[in-house]
């Protein structure tokens, strides 16, 4: 049996993907049976688009239903370690400044469960975080991007 993969996240970010659950559980599988109901008075279903999308749409519900699940059974809690509280860790924000000269960026490492970088939150997996863990304040770190390597210097980890 294949071993299960662990979600890192926030308790906050546990705590929406619950929300989220109760939501398509309580509401959205309603509304897809509703809609189902309603275009099966349409005629024949072999023929019937509004079928096919309700129908679509059900399968998509229910299996974004089991991946919640999956991620909240598989669910690791990112603890904020103190005791290195300079270096750069999940859960922490960091903000670094582009070598030469360019703007301070500040980001929070979190799991791929719950990153948005539109909220200023990347995925441990992703290449700047790879890149940024385990360092600290004032180090100099060269990131690997889509676009070439860049320099940063890490101003601050909170």
């Amino acid at each position: 049996m294949a071993e299960e993969k662990s979600y890192y996240m926030t308790e906050e970010g546990k705590q929406k993907l619950e929300e989220e659950l109760h939501h398509l559980k309580t509401e959205r599988r309603k509304e897809v049976v509703e809609r189902i109901k309603i275009a099966r008075g349409f005629g024949d279903l072999s023929e019937n688009s509004e079928y096919d999308a309700a129908k679509d749409e059900q399968a998509f519900v229910e299996a974004r239903i089991t991946q919640v699940e999956n991620m909240i059974r598989n669910a690791v809690i990112i603890e904020n370690d103190n005791a290195n509280p300079d270096t750069v860790t999940l859960g922490k924000s960091v903000t670094f400044q582009e070598l030469p000269d360019g703007d301070e960026e500040t980001y929070t490492i979190v799991g791929s469960a719950e990153a948005d970088p539109f909220e200023g939150k990347i995925s441990n997996d992703s290449p700047m975080a790879q890149s940024l863990i385990g360092h600290s304040v004032g180090d100099k770190v060269t990131v690997a991007t889509p676009g070439g390597d860049i320099n940063v210097k890490i101003v601050t980890v909170e």
